[in-house]
């Protein structure tokens, strides 16, 4: 990976995160990190910052790259890719982790066939998410590989064969970090209506959270028979329980993963269809 070219088209905060993980990790030389951005004070920034070298021209930025990671805002995909079309390297592969952008779209645009989709999350953003990704037919071992590599250093990464698993990670881990900091909000505002000061009561929540997952990492058992541990006869566990399932909070979280599933099917043909005819085929 040490030769490895990457140019991202974009330099936000997920590509920050990217481009920080591959350095601390010793993955990437910042000599062969490229970031383009509108902005200059950007690439100054990351520059200044990182030692990587940056343009606001996105051709430039991707003219000798191995690997092309687009990570712009959805609603600028369409004339980044006209903007790159044709100007891809023969031999690269392109990254995106543009929420809803289809391989398909992408390759019609950009009139490239190697091309590689990802779903990662927030977390991602201190080395602690989760990405699943797929790759097109034209992707070769050895680019899977890279991207691997490039993945990890955003935390952990899934690959899977299909594509639509895609928009299912877009509801359960892509939304997920949602779902968890309301239910952390709700613990929190629950134990300051119970009397706690608010910097307690998020240090109890915190830590509660945090552990409860590392308990579970460490003891090969179903989450459900941790939670029966918890769960005495006639308990306070037993009784917070019941008020929950008689409330309907297992079925409402699996109807609003459920939901968000369907508004990523959505928002996908939403894309497809917004492509320009000039950029299909």
């Amino acid at each position: 990976m040490s030769n490895i070219k990457i140019a991202f088209i974009g330099s936000g905060a997920m590509a920050g995160a990217m481009i920080v993980g591959l350095l601390r990790e010793n993955l990437a030389e910042p000599k062969n990190l490229f970031a383009s951005d509108p902005r200059v004070e950007r690439g100054v920034e990351l520059r200044e910052k990182y030692g990587i070298q940056s343009f606001t021209d996105n051709v430039a930025a991707v003219k000798d790259a191995d690997v092309v990671v687009l990570s712009v805002k959805p609603q600028r995909l369409g004339s980044v890719l006209a903007q790159l079309r044709g100007n891809i390297p023969a031999g690269a592969v392109v990254l995106s982790i543009i929420a809803g952008a289809t391989i398909e779209k992408m390759g019609a645009g950009l009139g490239h066939a190697s091309i590689i989709r990802t779903m990662p999350n927030t977390p991602a953003m201190i080395g602690e998410g989760i990405t699943v990704w797929v790759a097109s037919d034209s992707v070769s071992e050895s680019q899977k590989e890279q991207a691997r590599t490039i993945l990890s250093a955003l935390g952990e990464e899934v690959f899977v064969e299909d594509e639509y698993y895609l928009d299912m990670a877009t509801a359960l881990s892509g939304t997920g970090p949602a779902y968890v900091y309301m239910f952390m909000e709700a613990m929190i505002d629950a134990g300051v209506h119970m009397g706690f000061p608010r910097r307690i009561s998020e240090k109890l929540v915190v830590q509660t959270m945090r552990g409860s997952v590392n308990y579970y990492e460490k003891n090969d058992v179903h989450v459900a028979a941790l939670r029966n541990q918890v769960t005495s006869s006639g308990g306070t566990s037993a009784e917070a329980l019941y008020y929950l399932e008689k409330a309907g909070v297992r079925t409402a979280i699996s109807r609003a993963i459920w939901a968000a599933y369907q508004r990523s099917l959505e928002l996908g043909q939403e894309n497809k269809e917004h492509v320009p005819k000039d950029q299909v085929g």
